[in-house]
């Protein structure tokens, strides 16, 4: 007898998320004899829900719900004994790891995809002991993305992140930063620090474009400038996926990460706040089995 549960979030979508219920539900009894909803009321329940899938030996497991949604579920799944494939209808502002996996961000044809058998490895990370699907970042740009209201995202989407990082930009300071990966040390003065996992950044695909979703690597660019007249260079680098060419952008692929400051810095995490640095990043390699389209 094969299970799949659906952790939905009902606020997800502009609350939507409930009327897409049946259509969801309908896609997976084209594969699972049984199908189970648990819906969200609090922060954390994605988590319980997916540790709950994990323990009673589900077959797979559904996020329904925006990019927080999403990555509490993986944070329920990652190093479990027994994993789920997971499945995604994505109901967020971003949605880069649907993007990566080139998952449908329209939520009907995303629901559609749950009935296809293909399943992709994919990559997560994780940051001292927790877990992450996308990016962490570090900086003042990075922390203005906290600003971000519910009313901007539903209205500009990713662009309202854009706009709350160039306002930071007005009043930037470079932080001293020491970062250890496999290849050595870079250290230094950093305006901005970027570990992707994945070539969507913020909804944007040219921020770390060699990117893959299962190559085992963080993808790490450090912008050591951002005056204006480096602004204006690195904007043209930034749309043409040429970020990490740029003189004042230090890139490097690693699998570890260790990453320090003598200022009190925080990490973001997935676009949420984080953790105080010091911080640990690695990468598990291929995880995580995803449902994508066939």
């Amino acid at each position: 007898m094969t299970k799949a549960m659906i952790i939905c979030n009902p606020s997800a979508g502009k609350e939507k998320a409930r009327d897409l219920l049946p259509r969801a539900i309908s896609n997976l009894k084209e594969v699972y004899d049984e199908v189970y909803v648990r819906e969200t009321k609090q922060e954390g329940d994605a988590v319980t829900f997916a540790h709950d899938a994990c323990d009673q030996q589900y077959d797979a497991v559904i996020s329904m719900g925006g990019d927080g949604t999403v990555s509490e579920t993986i944070n329920g799944l990652a190093e479990q004994h027994h994993r789920p494939v997971f499945g995604l209808i994505p109901l967020g502002t971003v949605n880069d790891f649907a993007r990566a996996l080139s998952i449908p961000l329209d939520p009907e044809e995303a629901a559609s995809v749950l009935s296809s058998q293909r399943t992709k490895a994919a990559d997560i990370g994780k940051i001292n002991n927790r877990f992450f699907m996308n990016v962490l970042a570090v900086g003042a740009v990075a922390e203005a993305t906290y600003n971000v209201s519910v009313k901007q995202k539903t209205l500009l989407g990713p662009l309202a992140y854009l706009i709350e990082g160039g306002k930071a930009l007005v009043k930037k300071t470079p932080f001293k930063l020491t970062v250890n990966h496999d290849l050595g040390k870079w250290q230094g003065e950093a305006y901005l620090m970027v570990a992707a996992l994945t070539n969507s950044v913020g909804g944007f695909n040219a921020v770390a474009p060699d990117a893959q979703i299962n190559d085992g690597k963080i993808h790490v660019l450090i912008i050591k400038d951002l005056s204006l007249p480096n602004i204006m260079k690195i904007i043209p680098s930034l749309l043409w996926g040429e970020l990490k060419k740029h003189d004042q952008v230090e890139y490097f692929q690693t699998s570890l990460l260790d990453v320090s400051s003598d200022e009190e810095l925080a990490v973001n995490i997935d676009g949420d706040e984080g953790v105080p640095l010091p911080f640990r990043a690695r990468i598990l390699n291929q995880h995580l089995n995803v449902i994508v389209p066939k």
